[in-house]
């Protein structure tokens, strides 16, 4: 008998007899994910993802002066539509220039964002007095505004408005609170055992 007869055989001897083979090991091999393993990691990327958004929000409103304003009206309009979220800066006036769609603070109201129509020296060094017109409205903002500072829109994003605002209200931020509170429990959760009780049972330690 040749030594391929004798290895053929010994691999056949366990088939031929009814005896388990011998299981072979997991290592190197793609683990096998289910689909609700799938949705599981991909909601926690998603998570994770708005998380470092957050942060990164968090960051830039103290270090460069950047929030996020919304717009209720269309007095912008058709540039920055009803319903958008802008991305303003907080500048010196000093840097205002004519056409600048910028944001001023008014005491007691609420803030209003224009087009810089005209520009002005004020009673001091760092003030400017400005004129304003929205792009849908017909004529310029019935006064002027003295400021020292004024937030200039970076860019705009339409139609995000509401979510933005919904992300605000206390129920939805506590449901996201527990939603993610229960993704992580269940993406750390002990998994069951019967693996291993498998791997044991065929014979791999």
């Amino acid at each position: 008998m040749t030594t391929s007869e004798t290895r053929r055989s010994l691999r056949e001897q366990p088939a031929a007899s009814g005896a388990p083979a011998p299981a072979l090991s997991p290592v190197g091999r793609p683990s096998r994910r289910g689909p609700g393993r799938a949705i599981g990691d991909l909601l926690l990327w998603i998570a994770a993802a708005g998380g470092v958004i957050c942060i990164v929000l968090v960051v830039l409103a103290f270090t460069a002066q950047i929030t996020l304003i919304m717009f209720r009206t269309g007095s912008m309009s058709p540039t920055i539509p009803a319903g958008s979220v802008s991305i303003v800066q907080r500048i010196p006036a000093g840097e205002i220039e004519i056409g600048d769609v910028v944001t001023v603070d008014r005491p007691g109201e609420l803030p209003v964002t224009h087009r810089v129509t005209s520009i002005e020296p004020g009673a001091s060094a760092q003030e400017r007095v400005i004129t304003m017109r929205g792009d849908a409205n017909a004529s310029e903002d019935p006064f002027p505004y003295t400021v020292t500072s004024v937030r200039i829109v970076l860019f705009s994003v339409p139609g995000i408005a509401l979510l933005v605002a919904g992300m605000g209200s206390p129920i939805v931020l506590g449901g996201l609170t527990l939603a993610a509170t229960a993704l992580v429990v269940w993406a750390f959760w002990p998994r069951s055992g019967g693996g291993s009780r498998r791997r044991r049972a065929g014979g791999v330690i």
